[in-house]
């Protein structure tokens, strides 16, 4: 995709990521529409400012209907969530803001893409969509959804010719992973191998050592990942 030639709407553009890419997108050449729960928050220039809750039904149509022209969605807004075996509402927001509010965009802006000749989805996910460190708690789940969600959304948009691209990335230096022991990378560099990846076509974009690690190891089981295997034979100590 050519960015330069690209008009892009991204969710949780006020601080992190988001912000990254909808600075890093403006200096590609593209239009940017940077969206936030609270919009006064955004101090980006030369983009557009619309207000958006991803987890509000309304506020999605509203967004699609003013940002007719985008070729380029990007799913940036998230949250960590609790412990699964907390609060359940905290386990549910996780969900509704990663998953449902993700899906929710989507759904809103393929009819969107599609008239603006298919365009590309970029869904910001996670190590954690493959692999959970202790107190990982509801974003493991709800990332590994995102992920599952992306690889089906390529097979169901094909057919408009909309690339689906998923984002792969330890911590970030961003709220979402704070306090996480997972080695860091600067958001601008995520989001520069983000962007990296849509021009490329790529279907997911593995940013980080961690996450190549992560990614290598998602075939083995979680007993092999955190202990010494055991084999047929061995004595367990």
């Amino acid at each position: 995709m050519n960015l330069g030639k690209a008009t892009a709407l991204i969710t949780g553009a006020n601080r992190g990521i988001g912000r990254h890419l909808a600075a890093q997108l403006v200096t590609r050449g593209a239009k940017v529409y940077a969206t936030a729960r609270r919009p006064e928050s955004i101090n980006i220039y030369g983009v557009e400012v619309l207000p958006l809750d991803v987890t509000d039904p309304d506020a999605v149509t509203d967004a699609a209907e003013k940002a007719d022209d985008v070729n380029l969605l990007v799913n940036n807004a998230g949250i960590g969530g609790a412990a699964l075996l907390g609060d359940i509402d905290d386990v549910r927001a996780a969900m509704d803001v990663n998953f449902w509010g993700t899906l929710s965009m989507v759904r809103a802006f393929a009819p969107v893409l599609a008239r603006n000749g298919g365009g590309a989805v970029l869904n910001i996910a996670s190590s954690a969509s493959w692999f959970v460190l202790p107190g990982g708690s509801a974003q493991g789940p709800s990332k590994a959804a995102v992920w599952s969600m992306s690889d089906e959304l390529r097979r169901e948009l094909a057919g408009q010719r909309t690339l689906v691209t998923s984002v792969h990335l330890g911590a970030a230096g961003t709220a979402t992973t704070k306090g996480s022991h997972v080695p860091g990378t600067a958001p601008a560099d995520v989001a520069h191998a983000a962007l990296d990846g849509i021009e490329a076509d790529a279907f997911e974009v593995v940013v980080d050592e961690f996450t190549v690690m992560a990614n290598r190891g998602r075939a083995r089981t979680p007993w092999s990942l955190r202990h010494r295997p055991w084999r047929r034979g061995a004595v367990r100590q």
